[in-house]
């Protein structure tokens, strides 16, 4: 969701501001929160990179890319700075690979089911009308979504996504799938982007990760 499609609805003014900065919140959080994660998982498996770069912190700076945020506020897309890691200097390499790799899909995934919760909570007790329970009402929301999002686009296998540093584990260096994915993962990644085909199975997916987990956990309260 990109800053056009915000501001497209029939709004009032404040609620079209309430709405972008909470979604401008969620996203720096959730990124960072993310990348903070595999810093911390990477430290641990013996890799120090991270942290010799500042980047084992919960500041947003360290981690968000001005240009890249910019991007993803007007078109809907963008990048971050990116953790900066060594696999070579994991104790093991294999095991630091794949937990390095699935800690911050790990990380979005449960971020997002506990938000989705919390989001339910929101939805049926907060009083829409309070000014700053709608914000948190659509702090929640986004959040989970963000994370959701975070956790669907980085399973891909495509280079330098989550999905490709995963196989790295299992996989040598010269296998043509890994070749190829050097090669043209950008180029894979963005055509996915320009042609719709990512946030359409972005939509897909998040119908059972978010849609249909809130209505099962609306049930409780119900």
């Amino acid at each position: 969701m990109g800053l056009y499609s915000i501001f497209a609805s029939n709004q009032p003014f404040y609620i079209m501001l309430v709405v972008l900065l909470a979604w401008l919140i969620a996203i720096i959080f959730a990124i960072t929160i993310r990348e903070f994660v595999r810093a911390y998982v990477s430290n641990k498996m013996g890799d120090p990179t991270a942290k010799l770069s500042g980047q084992l912190s919960l500041n947003p700076a360290k981690h968000i890319d001005p240009l890249g945020m910019l991007f993803l506020v007007v078109f809907g897309f963008g990048w971050t700075k990116g953790v900066q890691t060594n696999p070579n200097l994991y104790k093991n390499f294999r095991k630091g690979q794949i937990w390095v790799s699935l800690s911050g899909i790990i990380t979005n995934l449960c971020l997002g089911i506990i938000f989705t919760f919390v989001s339910v909570v929101a939805e049926l007790y907060f009083n829409s009308d309070v000014i700053i329970l709608l914000f948190l009402q659509y702090l929640f929301y986004f959040f989970a979504i963000i994370n959701y999002v975070l956790v669907v686009i980085n399973i891909l296998p495509i280079y330098p996504l989550d999905g490709y540093a995963f196989l790295q584990a299992f996989l040598s260096y010269n296998n043509k799938f890994m070749v190829f994915m050097r090669r043209y993962g950008l180029i894979i990644l963005i055509v996915l982007i320009l042609s719709q085909l990512l946030g359409l199975f972005i939509n897909l997916v998040l119908q059972v990760l978010y849609t249909d987990l809130f209505n099962l956990f609306a049930k409780i309260f119900i």
